[in-house]
């Protein structure tokens, strides 16, 4: 059985995504839902990190470390999918999370396409 994960979803992500995530029996948080609807990217990845939650996101800021320096974390999944509908991203997220553990995640930045996952170690 896949391990549950902590996970937090950015903004941009609907109920739905959340509600097929917590069928799956990961632990979600949406920013929207804890007051962060407007949250800068530096706030969310604080919250991620201070949660101790894997952060899921489709912004690209997440992989510029000039912009967003990333020290000691849970995890960023950074989704590369196009067009980015509720469907398209679970299709996408779902079966990707079931193969890996929280562990696996700590550090890393995965860039997650249909066609590749990319993982770099952050710290």
């Amino acid at each position: 059985m896949p391990e549950s994960l902590n996970l937090y979803l950015d903004q941009m992500f609907r109920l739905d995504v959340a509600q097929a995530l917590r069928n799956e029996k990961h632990n979600v948080v949406r920013a929207s839902e804890v007051g962060q609807a407007r949250a800068d990217d530096r706030q969310i990845l604080e919250r991620a990190i201070a949660e101790n939650r894997i952060l899921i996101t489709l912004d690209e800021h997440f992989g510029d470390w000039v912009i967003l320096p990333l020290r000691e974390h849970s995890g960023v999944v950074r989704l590369k999918v196009n067009p980015t509908t509720s469907k398209n991203v679970t299709r996408l997220l779902l079966p990707f999370l079931r193969l890996h553990t929280a562990e696996q995640f700590r550090n890393h930045l995965v860039i997650l396409s249909p066609k590749y996952s990319k993982w770099i170690k952050t710290v």
